[in-house]
């Protein structure tokens, strides 16, 4: 593609040198939102809502190159948003940049200020530049690039790989949701120790101010009076529930009597996009003509969790979100590798109870709310955020400060989650949310 037809796709106000001639508005402060993937653009919309109501500011999108960035440009068509090609957005200076990945960052011509795109940072992940058996992390081990020799496992997120380019550290600021982090952090990359910054998790706010209102989301589910809502949350890969278990979701809707139990199904939005969803729909048409409800990748999943009475999960960060409900969590067989010993989920790995293949589900979820044992799961659900209630406050101070610009008057109070949307499939060939 030449330069000349590439250049024809690119977006020309409110960006370009003499935009002030064609913009309505003239505002002070451009923000570019760098999307990876579905998952990080949802997260990243939980800062960018923090910014409403601020005539100074005018917010940009673009779908940065990722392998699962199916379905991002999807994304963004929902939103109405200004977006940017990213050939373009890496060629146009921006005061500031937010990011929940980390491909193509160093590209950026802005400050980048990088969240988590979940439930902090649990697994982790091999070098991919060769196979080699694992060394020790230290600085005598690492490359001139300033990347971990090949082979070695890092927390994904926290290692120099995602972190340094070229010996300098790519991020503005590295966002935390909890102090530990910090700890994990050092041992990690402790060049980037400088930029972190704790603000907390807007997922974990935003469950907990839904659960008092846990009847409307039970009752957006489909569940009745005196049902119990079993929901089975898969993250994304061959490893997950969806890619090992899934004779279990048939179990789980064949087994369980449908006068006790209403049973709901919630996918990461990588399952969605890697496959498509008419496929995902297409697997699942018949489990949900049969009772099976499943949660649209469009709708907000924090109220579906606030519903459970129980979680059936895997490695992913649903589960650990999980803790927080009330709920007992219950795992399918956990990658032996591939969490961080030092993570929340790998300590809610050591004790949840495992979902066996050959005993009646029935009795093992009846077994697991019998002796649910609260404490356990109160100490993992306090390490996913050590600033309750707090994301939107200390996100919009740094926001406003790394914009340079007076914060306007807000209420920033935690608000509950959306009522979930499910899929219906009426007719064979038929799926709509």
């Amino acid at each position: 593609m030449t330069a000349t037809t590439l250049h024809t796709h690119w977006r020309h106000v409110p960006v370009r040198l003499d935009a002030g001639r064609w913009a309505t508005r003239q505002v002070r402060r451009k923000l570019l939102v760098v999307v990876h993937t579905v998952t990080a653009g949802q997260r990243l919309l939980d800062a960018v809502r923090l910014l409403e109501g601020d005539p100074r500011i005018q917010t940009v999108f673009t779908a940065a190159p990722d392998v699962f960035s199916n379905g991002v440009g999807d994304f963004l068509s929902r939103l109405k948003a200004l977006v940017l090609p990213w050939e373009q957005a890496v060629e146009t200076e921006f005061d500031l940049a937010l990011a929940a990945a980390h491909g193509g960052l160093h590209e950026v011509h802005a400050p980048v200020l990088v969240l988590p795109h979940g439930a902090g940072h649990n697994k982790t992940v091999r070098h991919p530049s060769a196979t080699v058996p694992p060394r020790a992390s230290s600085p005598a081990s690492r490359t001139p690039s300033g990347t971990p020799p090949a082979g070695e496992r890092n927390v994904y997120g926290l290692g120099r790989q995602w972190l340094v380019r070229d010996g300098a550290v790519v991020p503005e600021a590295v966002l935390l949701a909890h102090h530990d982090e910090l700890a994990r952090l050092g041992r990690e990359c402790p060049e980037a120790l400088h930029v972190a910054q704790v603000v907390g998790d807007p997922c974990y706010d935003r469950i907990a101010a839904s659960l008092p209102s846990r009847a409307l989301y039970r009752q957006a589910l489909g569940a009745g009076h005196g049902q119990k809502v079993v929901l089975a949350c898969s993250t994304w890969g061959p490893q997950s529930l969806l890619g090992r278990e899934w004779p279990l979701l048939e179990r789980l809707v064949t087994e369980l009597p449908p006068g006790e139990y209403r049973t709901a199904a919630l996918l990461h939005p990588n399952v969605w996009n890697a496959h498509g969803e008419w496929q995902i729909g297409s697997w699942l048409a018949g489990l949900g003509r049969r009772g099976l409800s499943v949660v649209s990748q469009h709708s907000d999943w924090c109220g579906a969790l606030a519903a459970a009475d129980v979680v059936v999960g895997d490695h992913g960060s649903l589960s650990l979100y999980g803790t927080m409900t009330g709920a007992p969590v219950l795992l399918t067989d956990v990658p032996d590798t591939g969490l961080d010993p030092a993570s929340p989920l790998a300590e809610l790995s050591s004790f949840a109870p495992r979902l066996r293949a050959d005993k009646p589900l029935c009795r093992q979820l009846a077994r697991a709310m019998a002796t649910y044992r609260k404490a356990g799961y109160e100490r993992v659900a306090q390490r996913i955020s050590s600033e309750p209630g707090r994301f939107a406050v200390k996100m919009r101070s740094l926001l406003y400060r790394k914009l340079r610009l007076r914060a306007t008057a807000a209420r920033l109070a935690p608000r509950p989650a959306r009522l979930p949307v499910t899929l219906r499939f009426d007719e064979p060939g038929q799926v709509t949310p």
